[in-house]
């Protein structure tokens, strides 16, 4: 079963990861989905697909108060990211979600009217929360053509989306990356089939090399920490991507 494991702390000022399911069925991708606090309010990432929201609402439960969650956050329009938002809507329906405007008239068929969205153009925006300011970072194209990722400059932590993200066999699935160069072999073809622009890869590599990250936290498998963040951008930069890439490298 998914459990929320707290990431960081620091007063009120808290994230936490709900894990990875070793319960789900086979056919599906698992996920993480990650929770910001600060103060009396909370914002979750990529709350996840419709089939996944029963076991997310107990991991939060059983550590926090759910009530407390103010604010989603969608990177993109996927439904592993955002089909169980009407079922959060059905249990806060005042919720606002925060994602790109090019999925504004997509993503309501998963559920919400007009006032649920927040539009983040495309140079990104603040989101504030609590007595934090966050901000939406751009990543289009990696690998939704309207993409968003959540940076926290405070806990130094990127929440990062597909970027990062790997498939490992249920043996290698650990919370954080232990083992670098062991870790990657499972990444590589997920990056090369779902990224879809070397010029776009290239631009966030040099955005997020100058940024301050401690932790970076994907959607689909371990969270980098310390030096293998930075070991994870030079290696993206490094891959060859999109259009150009033989399918056998998927």
């Amino acid at each position: 079963m998914k459990k929320l494991n707290y990431l960081y702390e620091d007063g009120n000022h808290k994230w936490a990861v709900i894990a990875r399911d070793p319960d789900k069925a086979d056919y599906l991708i698992d996920t993480n989905e990650y929770l910001v606090m600060d103060g009396a309010e909370a914002m979750l990432t990529d709350p996840g697909g419709i089939e996944i929201f029963p076991a997310v609402f107990a991991a939060i439960s059983a550590e926090f108060d759910p009530a407390r969650i103010t604010r989603l956050f969608a990177s993109h329009q996927d439904p592993d990211i955002i089909s169980s938002l009407a079922l959060w809507l059905d249990y806060k329906p005042e919720l606002r979600c925060y994602l790109s405007w090019l999925w504004g008239s997509f993503v309501p068929h998963f559920g919400g009217d007009d006032q649920t969205f927040i539009s983040i153009p495309d140079e990104g925006m603040d989101i504030p929360l609590g007595g934090l300011t966050l901000r939406a970072v751009p990543a289009h194209y990696l690998h939704s053509s309207g993409n968003f990722q959540l940076y926290d400059a405070k806990a130094r932590i990127l929440f990062s989306g597909d970027v990062g993200a790997a498939l490992p066999p249920p043996e290698e699935d650990m919370l954080f990356v232990r083992d670098f160069d062991r870790h990657i072999r499972h990444a590589r073809g997920f990056h090369q089939r779902w990224m879809g622009s070397n010029e776009a890869k290239l631009d966030w590599c040099e955005r997020a090399a100058a940024m301050d990250i401690d932790m970076m936290c994907p959607q689909h498998g371990s969270i980098y920490t310390g030096a293998d963040v930075g070991r994870f951008i030079n290696w993206f930069a490094e891959l060859p991507v999109g259009t150009g890439v033989s399918r056998k490298a998927a």
